[in-house]
Formats: C-alpha cells, structure tokens, sequence
C-alpha cells in the first residue's frame, strides 16, 4: 500500500466513523484537509501524512490515581457493567481503553489494536515509548488493552482506565503514557484513597498528576476525587480528612479547582447512624451527581476542541512556528554569508600564492597555463579567464558545501515535534535550504499570498463551524422553547 493510499483509508475510516458517531463534525474535514495542504507545502508535516490522525475525534475521559483508590470499582458502577476487575491490591497493570462496541468483552484485546487505528488517541504509541525507552516500543502489549462496552453510557465516549502507579517506581515509558492521557483527554479523574489521605501516601501522584496540571490553559477539565470516603464514618471526620487532602494538594501548588468526595454504595461499609448516614449519602450523591455531568459533557466538549484546535494551530503558525523559521533562516544566511567571505578570501590568497595576477598573467600557476598551450589556451585574457572560472567553481563548491553544512548545524538545534499535533520545523527548515533556493529569500518556503489566502478561508471555515455548533447547543433566540424542539437535538 502507498502511504496515499494509506492516507485515503485512514481518512475513509474516519468519514465512516463521524457518520456514525458524531455527524455534526463531518464539515471539519475538510478544513482540515485545507490545513494539512498548507503545512505540507511549509514542511511542516509529511505530504501524506494528516492533522486528522493527531487529533483524538472521540471524547475521552480518563481515570488515573493511586493504588486501590476505586478507580475501577468507579467505572464499573458508572457504565453498569463489571467489565474491570477491583480489588484492594493492584489487579491490573495495564491502561485499559474502553469503548462502544456491538458486545461487552471483559476479555482484553491487545495494545495492537489501539496502537495500529488511527482513531484511537494511542495510534502509533509505540514510536513514544521507544523514544523514552529503547526496546519498549515493541512491547506494546504490556501497557495497553481494549475492552468493549454495549451499555449506553460507552456510546461516543472513550473512557481510560489507568493501572495505580507511584510514579518513583514506574519506567519512564509509562509517565510518558499518563502525559499523553492527560494531554488528549476531554476529562481527568484524578482519584485519591479516602482511607489513606495523608500527604506522604500520595506524595508521588501529587507532583506527576497535580503539579503538571497547575497552569494549563485547560486546567478545568482536571477533577480531584477523595474515594472511599465512607470510611471515615466511624469517627465522623470527614470534613477533617477531606480539609487535610486539600491542603496537601495546595503544597502541591494547586490553589484552585474542583474537589468531590464519594464512595461506592454496594462495597461501603455499613453506617449506623441514621443522621450520619444520610449525611454521608447526601454528600455522595451530590458529588457524584455533578461528576457523572461532568462526563455527560465531554461530548459537548470534544466539537469545541476539534474546531478550537484548528483555531490554536492557526495562531501558533502565525505567532511561533513561522517567525521561528524566518529566525532559523536569518541565522543559517549570517552563517553562510560569513562563511563564503571567508572562502572567498581563502581562495583569494590561494590564487595570488599561485602566481595568478590580473595584470600581467605572470606566476607559477601562469607558466604552468603557458606551458600547457592548449590551442585556445594561447592569450593571456583567455588564460585569465579559465582561472576565473576555476576560482568561481571553487567559490561554488565550497558556497553549496558550506550552506548544507551548516543548515544541518542550524537545524539541529530546531525540534521535530512542536507543539499539540507534533509540527516538524527542523523538516520545515531545511525544506528551505535546499540548493535551488537562494539564501536571500525572506519568506519561508511554502509560506506566500496563496498560503495567506489560505489561512483567511480557514478562518472564515473556523467561524462557520463554531456557530453551526453553538446552533446546536445553545438558543439564545428561544426558538426552539417556542416551537416545541428539543433543546439538545445532539441528547
């Protein structure tokens, strides 16, 4: 298969795939198409490669934490099956993807499958891992499995169900996991063991789950969880151990953002105080009301950030990836301006140590041109000439080395994954580089009039995307109250 014909079937895949689970984002296709044309002329991705495949069109929820903090026990009440296995200890050691699918399958799947499809947020992980962890990449099984779901709740959803982890203990490989999950993800559950609060038993989870999360733009989307709060019961603190969790994550530099504290129902322990009791539940309740809502949006969530990530990658071309180019550029023209002047120079002496004089063709390189008497070697202007044109050919050879030369030297110090889709600028650079192009040009390769008409159709692509999305979410006319229609036709 050529990778044209890989691109197709990928973007086939994904038409199929919108049709059937989100409709309403069939028209971003082909900005994305639009955009993918424009940073391919930049350099910026491969010809046949696709924003589409860097994007996850799923909404995700993921749920990550410590060891034994109900993680699992949580998703199973949520998605009304016991698809995964809990338990007071470890039980699993992978991150189980799970999904919508024509049966329930508590039977894994291997980590093949998410890391060869596309349209899951893991397609081509392996490539990560193996760049964290040589030998790793290939072992793809030991980190990932799939299971499927029938139940509504699974429906359009992507929910991730992490493996409890201290991070001191675990490879790199896997950080590098937890990274990816809280990058890609609609929604981040961060669960903590209600029956083990105290700062030092999740001293770990802290600064790899909390800390990275404090000054992201999205940080909104990360909720902290207290599980098993039920426990607290037989002392009646619960306010006390939920207040001591809370300033344990502000010393973790988390001032502000959501805090829940729940329990699972079926597995708590029993209470018997009455009063206590529905205290306890009416806190759970509420908690887990405003969580399970919480989920129910990241559907809404998902459209905005498709269209919203357009929307950033068209500020970042403008205000980062380009000017960074024309600064690689202005960088590698000093260089090599400075470099044929040294040439030059050099050439100069050389010639002049030879013998070669512009005024009278007298000299050791001179009686070895007389010497040689090729018929149209006889005068002296032509004699001068032919050293001319050795010195000019001299002067380009080392012009062209030079300039590869340090286009490499330049370009070593620009990234080949920049930003959220992963840009390669170092590609990007020495697209403008190559031999046919002259170093005196200003503008980036790829980047003209046509490329800025480009990006204004994308703009204007971006607006119409983000109302006909609004239309679907929102009424600020009261139309539809008026006519009778459903207020989300999306539910």
């Amino acid at each position: 298969m050529t990778p044209r014909q890989a691109l197709q079937q990928r973007l086939a895949a994904l038409d199929a795939h919108l049709r059937a689970e989100n409709p309403n984002l069939l028209p971003v296709l082909p900005t994305f198409r639009a955009f993918d044309r424009l940073l391919a002329g930049l350099g910026l991705i491969g010809r046949y490669d696709s924003l589409t495949t860097r994007i996850p069109w799923w909404p995700m929820v993921a749920v990550l934490g410590t060891f034994s903090a109900g993680k699992s026990t949580f998703l199973n009440g949520y998605l009304g099956e016991p698809l995964q296995n809990t338990g007071n200890q470890a039980v699993d050691d992978k991150f189980t993807v799970i999904c919508h699918g024509p049966q329930s399958r508590r039977e894994a799947l291997p980590g093949t499958a998410l890391n060869a499809d596309p349209r899951f947020p893991f397609y081509r992980i392996s490539d990560e891992i193996e760049k964290v962890a040589a030998g790793e990449g290939k072992r793809i099984d030991n980190y990932l499995q799939l299971k499927t779901l029938s139940g509504p709740r699974a429906k359009g959803k992507i929910f991730i169900d992490s493996p409890g982890f201290d991070a001191d203990d675990q490879r790199r490989s896997v950080l590098r996991l937890v990274d990816h999950i809280v990058e890609l993800s609609d929604l981040v559950l961060v669960f903590f063991d209600g029956r083990h609060p105290e700062p030092g038993a999740m001293q770990d989870t802290l600064r790899h789950l909390v800390a990275k999360t404090v000054n992201r733009a999205d940080a909104r989307k990360v909720c902290y969880i207290l599980n098993q709060v039920d426990t607290t019961a037989k002392e009646d603190n619960l306010e006390a151990v939920f207040g001591a969790w809370q300033r344990a994550i502000a010393q973790a530099g988390l001032v502000s953002g959501r805090f829940y504290a729940i329990y699972d129902s079926k597995s708590a322990v029993a209470i018997e105080d009455d009063a206590r009791r529905a205290r306890y539940e009416a806190r759970r309740d509420h908690d887990l009301a405003e969580i399970h809502a919480r989920i129910a949006e990241v559907e809404v969530a998902r459209a905005y950030r498709i269209v919203g990530s357009i929307d950033s990658l068209v500020k970042e071309l403008e205000g980062e990836v380009v000017p960074t180019l024309r600064a690689a550029i202005a960088r590698w023209r000093r260089r090599v301006l400075i470099g044929d002047g040294v040439l030059a120079a050099l050439l100069a002496v050389l010639f002049v140590g030879a013998g070669v004089s512009l005024f009278d063709g007298v000299g050791g390189f001179a009686d070895w041109l007389t010497a040689s008497r090729p018929l149209w070697f006889g005068e002296q202007p032509v004699r001068l000439a032919g050293a001319a044109v050795l010195f000019g050919g001299l002067f380009l050879a080392g012009h062209f080395w030079l300039r590869a030369l340090l286009a490499r030297r330049v370009a070593a110090g620009l990234p080949e994954r920049f930003g959220d889709v992963e840009l390669n600028l170092r590609h990007a650079f020495l697209k403008n580089t190559r031999f046919f192009r002259s170093i005196f040009a200003k503008r980036p390769a790829g980047w003209s009039s046509r490329a800025k008409k480009r990006i204004f159709g994308i703009r204007e692509a971006l607006a119409e995307h983000v109302q006909r999305i609004n239309d679907l979410y929102t009424d600020p006319a009261g139309r539809r109250a008026r006519t009778g229609a459903p207020a989300d036709p999306v539910s």
